[in-house]
């Protein structure tokens, strides 16, 4: 059979864009290619353009899987592109595992990803392997449980979980026993088992992936794959239960789901722990690929909780809950007067340093020991901090959970990106909705006590200092501006942060304090404010991550000094958290540490 081209070689070339119609499974995208072609044929440049993009190459295969447009061509996401990247997969699990591998496989409500997952299945069986096809439209963290489960070699999971409606993806998870072939260090295969693919296996995959002669050549069966039923919903729901957080006292909640698929689970989860007051932002809850209400369907884009605070505002909601549209991150927001929507939302880190001290906290109570605490190295220092409090291990890992669940003795782990773990003995990935649950019964635990979120903040802030973070983003149509700003930044950066001069530089493709290599600058000043520029791994963005550090000394000199200072006034002010007199200064500082980075990179 001959080989169907996935790109053009020489500039525009009509043969290939034909014979890649002629394999294409898909009539839809076949015909759109078809209407295409006529129109460069006919000598339109914009016709041409786009063909030369469809056919750049083919779309790349890495530890993200793919992710890309809902399109016809190689550089798309598509049928054609789906089955070569079954077969892959299938072969690299044939070579590793043998015939008889098994291949659990999920999706989600977006355009596509039903076909996709069905198409997987049938690539699968007829390879020799076992494909275990979940109910469609589930969350991604019940791939990896399933995974976990049923002790499957592999994972697919079709979403692109919060990107925009036009895009789908294809997210891959290895079991023990593939990982067993590749791993030359025994513990770092069953460490990551269950977890998404990490090099060299993404290498492997997409080796197997570049093999594939056409479409035509993939067999696939007609029938005979594992359904599974909502029973997988149960076992979820009973291991969360076996998680032992409940409601301590009545909770109003607010949740969306962001016209995803988490919203039945979360619902779910949320009444068995104990929890009857949640209040459905009815408009989001239903699945809806085109994510008519919000114009990014991501929980840490401005908007995307503007009907959660309406809804939450009308019923005098406590805490608002937001999945995204796949459910494996979450958000949370809680009431504050001086808030324009009258709610407040949390930040990942500010989530992520309350999971961890609620679960070093228990884990200190049972007399646990071993137990470690992880999180990605642009998340803040504050988890290490408070797990070193109780007397636990934290470490750092590169960006992704594919990186974070992978850690030996993991008891939590999270990200600052919204991406939490809290049972990674089962769940080997982020999971928005155990997670939430587990912050609503701290959150009831502490107004049980008469406490709250932000008196829980300010506590832990006294004992450990405070870490304020803040993102920084640069979304930028020409991509080449990216690699362009991180020259600049390798060649000439900057002298200072916020003032204080700059101590460190380190290089992170260098790696950096055993991690492996990967392309990033991390900068500290003599202060130990603490920048880190990265490109995105899945979006047109230059991303910079800011943290300014005030120890505790400074939280209570900036108290007494508010204190001074009404005092000499003459004035009586009800009682402030110490963190709470330091927080428009270490604003300050971010906001000096992102107008600087602006001015540097005049992107």
């Amino acid at each position: 059979m001959t080989r169907v081209a996935d790109r053009f070689r020489h500039g525009f070339d009509a043969e290939v864009v034909r014979a890649w119609i002629a394999d294409d499974p898909d009539p839809q995208t076949a015909t759109t290619l078809e209407h295409i072609l006529a129109e460069a044929e006919s000598g339109d440049e914009a016709a041409i353009a786009d063909l030369e993009d469809r056919f750049s190459g083919p779309l790349v295969f890495g530890t993200a899987g793919l992710r890309g447009e809902i399109a016809a061509g190689p550089n798309r996401m598509n049928r054609a592109v789906v089955i070569r990247a079954a077969a892959g997969l299938a072969a690299f699990l044939s070579d590793t595992v043998g015939e008889g591998f098994r291949v659990v496989i999920g999706c989600d409500a977006r355009y596509k990803s039903a076909e996709f997952a069905r198409d997987t299945a049938a690539v699968i069986t007829a390879a020799g392997g076992v494909a275990i096809q979940l109910p469609d439209q589930l969350p991604t963290p019940l791939l990896a449980f399933a995974l976990s489960k049923r002790g499957a070699d592999a994972g697919v999971m079709v979403t692109a979980s919060h990107n925009p409606p036009a895009d789908n993806g294809y997210k891959v998870y290895l079991g023990q026993r593939p990982l067993q072939a590749i791993e030359s260090d025994p513990a770092a295969a069953l460490a990551g088992a269950g977890a998404q693919i990490v090099s060299p296996a993404d290498a492997l995959i997409a080796e197997k992936i570049a093999a594939v002669e056409s479409v035509a050549s993939v067999a696939r069966a007609e029938s005979g794959w594992e359904h599974l039923d909502e029973s997988i919903v149960e076992e979820y729901l009973s291991r969360i239960d076996d998680l032992r957080v409940r409601a301590e006292a009545d909770l109003s909640i607010v949740l969306t789901s962001l016209h995803g698929v988490g919203a039945g689970v979360a619902e779910a989860a949320l009444t068995r722990t104990g929890f009857t007051d949640v209040h459905p932002v009815a408009s989001q809850q239903a699945p809806d690929p085109d994510f008519p209400t919000v114009s990014f369907p991501n929980p840490e884009e401005a908007g995307a909780l503007d009907e959660s605070f309406a809804l939450a505002r009308e019923v005098g909601a406590e805490l608002i809950i937001a999945n995204d549209p796949d459910a494996d991150r979450f958000s949370a927001a809680i009431p504050d007067e001086s808030a324009a929507t009258g709610y407040r939302q949390l930040s990942g880190d500010e989530v992520g340093l309350l999971l961890g001290e609620d679960a070093a906290g228990r884990l200190e109570e049972s007399g646990s020991h071993g137990a470690v605490f992880a999180n990605s190295i642009v998340s803040s220092r504050g988890l290490a901090a408070a797990a070193a409090s109780h007397g636990f291990a934290a470490v750092n890992t590169l960006t992704g959970f594919k990186w974070i669940s992978r850690v030996p003795n993991l008891v939590f782990g999270y990200e600052e990106a919204l991406g939490y773990c809290v049972d990674p003995a089962v769940v080997r990935d982020k999971d928005g909705i155990s997670a939430a649950v587990t912050f609503a019964a701290l959150a009831s635990r502490l107004k049980a006590e008469g406490s709250s979120i932000e008196a829980e903040l300010d506590r832990i802030r006294n004992r450990d200092g405070y870490f304020a973070t803040a993102p920084l983003s640069f979304r930028l149509d020409d991509v080449s501006l990216i690699a362009t700003a991180m020259a600049k930044l390798r060649e000439n950066p900057p002298a200072t942060l916020a003032g204080s001069p700059v101590a460190e530089v380190h290089d992170l493709s260098a790696g950096y304090e055993g991690l492996p290599p990967t392309d990033g600058i991390l900068l500290l000043s003599e202060s130990n404010s603490r920048v880190i520029v990265r490109p995105s791994g899945t979006e047109p963005k230059l991303k910079c991550y800011l943290e300014v550090v005030a120890d505790p000394s400074e939280l209570q000199a900036a108290a007494d000094a508010d204190a001074r200072a009404a005092a000499s006034a003459g004035v009586r002010l009800p009682a402030a958290s110490a963190s709470a007199s330091l927080k428009p200064a270490l604003k300050e500082r971010l906001t000096s540490l992102s107008t600087e980075l602006k001015t540097f990179f005049a992107l």
